[in-house]
Parts: C-alpha cells; sequence; structure tokens
C-alpha cells in the first residue's frame, strides 16, 4: 500500500486539526477554568491602571437612562402625542443631573489631584463606562484635561463605552464580582446620582463594606436630597433596629456639585488602604 500519510491533502487536514498549545479563549473557556479566568480578569485591569500610574479614584454611579439636556430637548420637540410628551418633560426634568455628574466631574478633576504632572494620580473619576450618568462623568473629566476611567460590563443587551473615556483607561469585564473589586479597591469617595437597580446594587455594596469595617471609611455622596429620601426611608430602618444609628450617618446627601465638592474637602480625601484584607 501506498504510504500517503504526507502527501498535501493530508497535510492540510492535519494542519487544521492540530490545536494551539495557547490558545488563550478555548484554553479558558469551561467550567472548571472559571477560578482562573476570574483571576486573569483582575490582573490584567489592575497592571494597566499601575502602569498608568492611577494610585485613587473618585467613583461615580447614577443611571445609564438620565440623557443630556440636548437629548431631552431634542426628544421634546419630537413628542407628538400627550404621553411621549410627558415622558419627554420627565426626561428633560432628570437632565439637570446629567449637567451636576459633569461639573461634579470637572470640580473633582481639577481641584484632586487628577492633573497631575508627574507622580501617582490621586482621585481620577471612575465610572460604569456606560451612557446616561457615567458618560456625563467622564465627559467632565475629559473636559477639565483629565484622565477618567470606565469599567465597562458585557451584557446580553450591549452596553457601549462612552465616547468621554481615556482609551486606554477602558476596561470590558464578563463577571460583575471583578467590575464591583475595581470599584473599590481605589475608592476614595463614592458619589451616587439618581439611579435604578444597579445604582442601588453598588450603592448598598459599598455602604456594607463600610459596616462591616472590611473598607476605610470613605465619604459616599447621594446627589438629590428629594430623590432619594423619597425613594429610601433609612429612618425607618434605625426605628425598627435593623441597623445602628451611625450606620444612618454613614453618607450624606446633597443637591450640588460645589455642596458635594465640600464634604469631600471636608473628609481630607484620605490616602490610608482602601480595602482590607481579613
Amino acid at each position: 500500500m501506498e504510504d500517503n500519510a504526507f502527501d498535501p491533502e493530508s497535510q492540510k487536514k492535519l494542519a487544521l486539526a492540530q490545536l494551539i498549545a495557547l490558545d488563550e479563549h478555548n484554553c479558558l473557556e469551561g467550567d472548571e477554568m472559571r477560578p482562573l479566568r476570574l483571576a486573569l480578569e483582575f490582573m490584567k485591569a489592575d497592571r494597566a491602571l499601575i502602569d498608568k500610574g492611577i494610585n485613587s479614584t473618585v467613583v461615580v454611579f447614577g443611571s445609564h437612562l438620565i440623557v443630556s439636556p440636548e437629548t431631552a430637548d431634542a426628544a421634546l420637540s419630537r413628542a407628538t402625542d400627550p404621553a411621549g410628551q410627558a415622558r419627554a418633560e420627565q426626561q428633560r426634568a432628570m437632565s439637570a443631573w446629567y449637567d451636576e455628574a459633569r461639573r461634579f466631574a470637572r470640580i473633582v478633576s481639577e481641584r484632586g489631584g487628577a492633573l497631575a504632572a508627574s507622580g501617582p494620580r490621586h482621585n481620577v473619576l471612575a465610572t460604569g463606562g456606560g451612557p446616561g450618568i457615567m458618560e456625563a462623568a467622564n465627559r467632565g473629566a475629559m473636559e477639565a484635561g483629565a484622565p477618567s476611567i470606565g469599567f465597562n460590563i458585557v451584557l446580553p443587551e450591549e452596553q457601549r463605552p462612552n465616547a468621554y473615556i481615556t482609551p486606554d483607561l477602558c476596561f470590558s469585564f464578563r463577571y460583575f464580582a471583578i467590575r464591583k473589586m475595581h470599584f473599590a479597591m481605589r475608592a476614595r469617595a463614592l458619589a451616587i446620582f439618581p439611579g435604578g437597580f444597579g445604582t442601588l446594587d453598588e450603592l448598598f455594596e459599598i455602604l456594607t463594606l463600610k459596616q462591616t469595617q472590611r473598607m476605610a471609611p470613605i465619604p459616599v455622596i447621594l446627589f438629590s436630597r428629594s430623590y432619594w429620601t423619597n425613594l429610601i426611608d433609612f429612618g425607618a430602618l434605625v426605628e425598627r433596629g435593623t441597623i445602628r444609628q451611625d450606620d444612618a450617618g454613614s453618607f450624606e446627601m446633597v443637591d450640588n456639585a460645589e455642596e458635594a465638592w465640600g464634604v469631600l474637602a471636608r473628609a481630607g480625601l484620605s490616602t490610608e488602604p482602601l480595602l482590607r484584607e481579613p
């Protein structure tokens, strides 16, 4: 029998069949590789932030559905029926918080150390990377000439990074848990604008870390007294004994960016280690 093991057709099949010894995508898939994927996702972002000299952050959360005043005005002008006009008017009212987040990010970037010409950068703005309040904060930092971070997340309904994130500080995460680690570990302050489930999740995550002393007592600022007091009765938690009185004082409410900066200035934006190991 003729030996045809090395004829051109066999070689072609062999080339197609061989496995690449280190193919990151194929090699790391599967349930058994999840621990390694988690570790790599943490390490890659951490290494990039270290290389860029990002020492600490001010994290901004808020609804991805709050649009800029310009976008809200355009929607209002297009509304043709009462229901559409009511929605557009609500968007226009809430768009004031887009402007306030943009203003807050600019103030923090200009006054907090993100514009350092050399050495580590402090209080660099960090967001979830998407639209709405996140876009506004990244935009304000960019307008100040400062870098800003976007910790984006891969979702079934794609969330595209907004256009104002510093390109080499734009990260896309597969795992919410690792994304949350990066939000918390360098944060020296947290600014919470009106938002929904995701915003509430991040707010209570940080408040729990503070309460359990697994995080330094960083300032947590809630923008819009009327929004938060109408949404959550924090006093009722104290009255019913489910939190302590001092837990209810672990955040402050403000109504504008300058008032928020006053809170941060009084807090001194501590440079202590932030997340605490057990």
